[in-house]
């Protein structure tokens, strides 16, 4: 059974950082193309950033400059940095594996920024 477990989230100030991880049981995130997602409230899911298997990276508009995606092959964890944080950042965060023809989602980190 594969699992993705999100960690990391919290309240952060305006300004602030902040690093989630993703790690997961059942698959290797080495292996897949692994992202990072977030919904916030009566809004759509956005894309933040996805690594491949070779280590290419790719993020959304919303993020670039701000935001770094990342993996440690020998934890066979994926971190997505986050640093220079908006108010409009908050959101459900959430980890997204694609192996082969298959999709795994994480269950999600809240994240909030707020003063």
């Amino acid at each position: 059974q594969v699992q993705l477990v999100e960690s990391g989230g919290g309240l952060v100030q305006p300004g602030g950082s902040l690093r989630l991880s993703c790690a997961a049981s059942g698959i290797i995130l080495s292996t897949c193309i692994t992202g990072w997602y977030r919904q916030a409230p009566g809004k759509q899911r956005e894309f933040v950033a996805t690594i491949t298997s070779r280590g290419y990276v790719n993020y959304g508009n919303s993020v670039k400059g701000r935001f770094t995606i990342s993996r440690d092959n020998a934890k066979d964890t994926v971190y997505l940095q986050m640093s220079s944080l908006k108010p409009e950042d908050t959101a459900v965060y959430y980890c997204s594996a694609d192996y082969g023809a298959k999709n795994y989602w994480g269950q999600g980190t809240q994240v909030t920024v707020s003063s």
